[in-house]
């Protein structure tokens, strides 16, 4: 089933969902798996498996000079979601990136998608690459909204470099991110709106945002969707507070604001185990007010650990 399908089947309940990471280059699945099937018992009825584009590294060759190498710390996103689908019997929705593709190499990863019959997705610019040999290819999509449009004509039998509509089209479900405390990039939260309109505008159905402390902000960021004339299910993201030096990188790396009553709990905490409990307890309070505000669903960000999202989802579901 598309996501989209899930939220209405559900009619009005507070569906839960997790993103899980795929393993380290070298790791086998297995750990991954375990740290799924504890979180079967709440039923999500679709799981997020993230994308990790290129990093670059550097080795010393035979005569000397230095040659850099692209390499993929986490690959398999693909094979992953559909070992996923088949051991739970779940639908997976597999990330997919501009960095790092053509839309040549992006369509034949669509095909394979639909062959393997998962057709959930969340398009994503992704991460820059911050190498300027690698950095762009010549045809790449440079925004998300161009690749949910590519996705887009292929659901109607449109596929590159052919004139006319294919017999077989495919039936993707797209989804996309949003920032309830607006895009890095973005000058202000209206010009954010207005490029998220605009994958709304070419074929995005739902909306997945990064995560968030304060509730208001989310709520806030709904009504202004709504005054921009986004209509589709926006899923909160949450990712609770697990260790005391986060209270700095969260912010710096994905540029979010810690509320100030969160900051000074964590602050006063002697040790992570402490700061990890007072995590939980905040987005325990986070997802029972969001549930209650009637969410479509609440997204956790699990990063492939089980224990919090556990926790949560007993008191709140």
């Amino acid at each position: 089933m598309k996501v989209t399908e899930h939220l209405a089947a559900a009619k009005g309940k507070t569906l839960i969902s997790i993103e899980v990471l795929p393993p380290q280059k070298g790791k086998t699945i297995d750990d991954l798996l375990k740290v799924i099937e504890p979180l079967m018992e709440f039923k999500p009825p679709f799981i997020d498996v993230t994308y990790h584009r290129e990093e670059i590294i550097y080795k010393k060759r035979a005569d000397g000079l230095i040659e850099e190498i692209p390499l993929r710390k986490r690959p398999g996103t693909v094979g992953i979601c559909a070992a996923i689908k088949g051991r739970f019997n779940v639908d997976t929705v597999p990330h997919l990136v501009c960095g790092g593709f053509t839309p040549e190499e992006t369509e034949d990863a669509l095909f394979t998608l639909y062959y393997l019959g998962i057709n959930n997705l969340l398009l994503l610019q992704g991460d820059s690459d911050k190498n300027p040999k690698t950095a762009v290819k010549t045809n790449a999509h440079k925004y998300a909204s161009d690749l949910v449009a590519q996705v887009a004509e292929m659901n109607k039998g449109k596929f590159l470099h052919e004139e006319t509509e294919n017999e077989m089209k495919t039936n993707f479900c797209i989804g996309v991110a949003a920032y309830p405390e607006k895009h890095f990039e973005a000058p202000n939260l209206n010009t954010d709106l207005k490029w998220l309109k605009h994958k709304i505008d070419a074929g995005a159905d739902y909306i997945v945002t990064q995560m968030f402390f304060d509730n208001k902000k989310y709520f806030d960021f709904v009504e202004k969707c709504k005054a921009a004339g986004i209509n589709i299910p926006i899923i909160p993201g949450i990712k609770p507070i697990a260790q005391k030096k986060q209270l700095y990188s969260l912010p710096k790396i994905f540029h979010i604001d810690i509320p100030e009553t969160l900051a000074d709990v964590v602050e006063k905490c002697k040790d992570d185990k402490e700061v990890k409990r007072a995590g939980i307890e905040w987005a325990i309070q986070q997802s029972k007010e969001l549930k209650a505000a009637g969410v479509p669903c609440l997204h956790y960000y699990t990063m492939s650990r089980s224990e919090a999202t556990i926790e949560i989802a007993k008191a709140v579901f």
